[in-house]
Formats: C-alpha cells, structure tokens, sequence
C-alpha cells in the first residue's frame, strides 16, 4: 500500500465520566475528512492507547471504520510492548476493514534490533493488513537503526516506517537505503514529527502522522499537498505559519496541548486519562494566544 498525504493521529474524545464520546469522535472524523485529509489514525498514542482498556481500543477502529465508510484511508493504531498482545489488536484491525495497521516499536523492554524484526515479521506474517512501523525513540527508549528499517521493508505487509527520531539526517541515510536496495518505491517514509514535515518530506518522505492537524488540519494539507506537487515555495510559507502553533501544541506532553486546543476550540475532546493532568495555566494563555495568531480562534 503506497502511504502519501496527509493522515491525522486522531485524539479519542471523552465524556465528563472519561468514557468514549461516541458522538464527538463521529463528529471530528467528520470534520476531518471535510478538510482534505488523505487518512485518520485511531488508537494511536494521540489517542490515549496507553490508558484505554482493549476493549475500548477495538470500540475505537469499530467507530472509525464505520464513520469513515470509505471516504478517506483509515489506520488502526496496534502496537504494545508484547507482541501477542500487539497481534490480537492487528488481527482486529484486519478482521474489521481497516486499510492499515499503525504499530509502534515495543516501549519498556526494550528489545534488540533484531528482536524488533522478528516482532514486525510475526505480525506480518500472522495479520492481513498492511503495516506501518512506527519510531519514535523519545516514548519508548529505543530507537530502530537504519539498517533495521531496511530490513522491515523487505518484509511483505511492511509497507512504511512513522520516523519520529527527530533527525532529519536519520530520514536521508533511510531513504539512501532503500534507494540502494530498490526499495524506495516500495516503502514509504512518513514524517512523525509535525514541525520536521517539511524537511523530512525533502528529503524522501512522502507525508506525515500529524497529531497537530487535530486542531489546524487544512494548513497541514495545503503544505503537504504543495510539496507533492514540488511547490517548496507555498510549502515554506505555511510551514512558518503553522510552527509556532506546532511547538504551542508539543510544550507539554502529547495529547495534553492538543486537546486542551481541541476543548478551547469548541470541538470534541473532553478531559484526559489518568495519569494525564490538565496542562499548566501558563502554558494554556501561550497556547491561546499560538491558537489565536493562527486564527483558530
């Protein structure tokens, strides 16, 4: 499957009792898809996977895939940290339509290198949907070496990587490598880091898991569509428009910014999950007045 364009890392919108808000989740997928996006992320991180029941999880890839209906791509976020757990939520995701499977690397136990691959192959040969490797060293303590991203690629099923290292450089030896195996037609790199979209896609990638387009989705899409369509110039500009809002949204740990920018915005997203805590009043007034220079509120 060929991953290009804009996808969001939807949150998971909740009630004043910290249950599912069936509704609201409807509603921004609604509105998400009314601004361009190419594909929506369920259960991913941005929506507090690490603190929905499994229960809940599979609830969340039901009520996505059943709203989308065909509209725009949608991706099952199914990774833990076991891989047995990590192949139920895939083969779920597979069993109900979904057209990918977003499976971040195993947090906490840090397996080696080639731990991770035969993790990725299990799941590939073991589920019928495709996969996108996800790193993002910052939340797990590990960080998948180049040389392992290439490995995955050969893998079929394994058709992209989320790179959320950080390092642009990192993004031009993957792409480097995969140019050297032929592979770079074949796998995708997409961006994980909303304020290095732009020059992640330079060099190689292709789009980007944006949990910021939550809350300003058309800005995101017009610069990702503008440096598909090779216009760096527009590119740039809404890069810079968009930046401070980004940095806004990541100063406090991710989703806590986003949806506190989502409930000042009017649009559904409740409170969080313990152990996520309301964000710093200080913070808040530099996040509404990000929101407010961006002219989201």
């Amino acid at each position: 499957m060929n991953f290009e364009g804009t996808y969001v890392a939807m949150v998971t919108p909740f009630d004043k009792n910290r249950e599912i808000d069936e509704e609201g989740f409807r509603s921004n997928i609604n509105y998400l898809i009314d601004q361009g996006v190419t594909g929506l992320v369920g259960a991913g991180t941005t929506g507090e996977s690490a603190t929905v029941s499994h229960e809940d999880h599979r609830r969340i890839i039901d009520i996505l895939v059943d709203e989308v209906d065909g509209r725009v791509e949608t991706i099952a976020g199914t990774g833990s940290n076991a891989t047995s757990e990590a192949l139920d939520l895939t083969k779920y995701a597979a069993d109900v339509n979904c057209d990918a499977a977003l499976v971040i690397t195993p947090y906490y136990n840090k397996p080696q290198q080639h731990g991770m691959i035969n993790h990725y192959r299990i799941l590939a040969e073991s589920a019928d949907i495709p996969i996108i490797a996800y790193n993002v060293p910052s939340r797990t303590g590990i960080n998948m070496d180049v040389e392992t991203i290439v490995e995955l690629a050969k893998i079929d099923n394994i058709d992209a990587v989320k790179e959320a290292s950080g390092s642009v450089d990192k993004v031009s030896d993957i792409y480097r490598a995969l140019t050297h195996e032929g592979l770079e037609d074949d796998f995708n790199i997409l961006s994980g880091e909303d304020s290095l979209t732009l020059p992640i896609m330079a060099v190689g990638g292709t789009g980007v898991i944006s949990a910021s387009a939550n809350v300003d989705a058309k800005r995101m899409v017009l610069m990702v569509d503008s440096i598909l369509n090779d216009d760096y110039g527009r590119a740039l500009e809404l890069h810079y428009e968009m930046l401070e809002l980004i940095r806004a949204l990541f100063i406090e740990s991710n989703p806590v910014p986003v949806k506190t920018a989502m409930n000042i915005m009017g649009l559904p997203s409740g409170p969080l999950r313990d152990p996520l805590a309301p964000m710093k009043e200080e913070n808040v007034e530099i996040l509404k007045k990000a929101l407010k220079d961006s002219n989201l509120i």
